[in-house]
């Protein structure tokens, strides 16, 4: 099988996953009606699209100005935009009952600053600059798990992220503690 095959073959995979994952969320803007098993009703964090299902959180949009007070933008250091993101993640899944060891796969897109007065390189210097990003991201990254447990991980460079957010991650944990139903469900 040619790579191209193969890569195609995985991103329809990725994209057919995804659909499934996020189609519920996205055709029912309403509270899910009464009697709804709890591990298939909706956890909002940072207001993204967050859910249970199964026992499995899926999270995405996770971004350095998701879940804070203040908003930094993309001319802060790449180091600072992957500490917030990893702090928030770290507490999204809290909230919904999983640890970062409990984290099954991850999807972490990349961008290089898009502002005015900030040149954009080209060619072999684009290239550096996103290996750069990958090193830095790799060395806070690895901080966030106990040995050994981190997660199956993907790795992308995108043009923009939305948000002024140099990452954004996506993915899936165990739900480890699930939370009791509160009164009402």
């Amino acid at each position: 099988m040619k790579i191209n095959t193969r890569r195609s073959f995985f991103a329809k995979m990725s994209a057919m996953a995804a659909v499934v994952a996020v189609a519920p969320k996205d055709f029912a803007q309403s509270a899910p009606p009464a009697g709804t098993p709890v591990n298939e009703r909706h956890h909002h964090a940072g207001g993204d699209n967050h859910h249970i299902h199964d026992g499995i959180y899926y999270f995405s949009g996770t971004g350095s100005n998701d879940g804070y007070s203040d908003h930094i933008l993309v001319t802060e250091p790449f180091e600072k935009h992957v500490t917030r993101t990893m702090d928030a993640l770290k507490k999204s899944l809290k909230g919904a009952g999983c640890t970062m060891d409990s984290i099954l796969h991850l999807q972490v897109f990349l961008c290089l600053p898009l502002a005015d007065g900030v040149p954009m390189p080209t060619g072999k210097a684009r290239f550096d600059a996103h290996k750069a990003q990958y090193d830095a991201l790799n060395k806070i990254y690895r901080t966030y798990f106990s040995p050994g447990k981190a997660p199956s991980r993907a790795c992308m460079a995108l043009e923009w992220i939305p948000g002024d957010s140099l990452i954004e991650i996506v993915g899936s944990a165990l739900v480890v503690n699930p939370a009791a139903p509160s009164a009402g469900e």
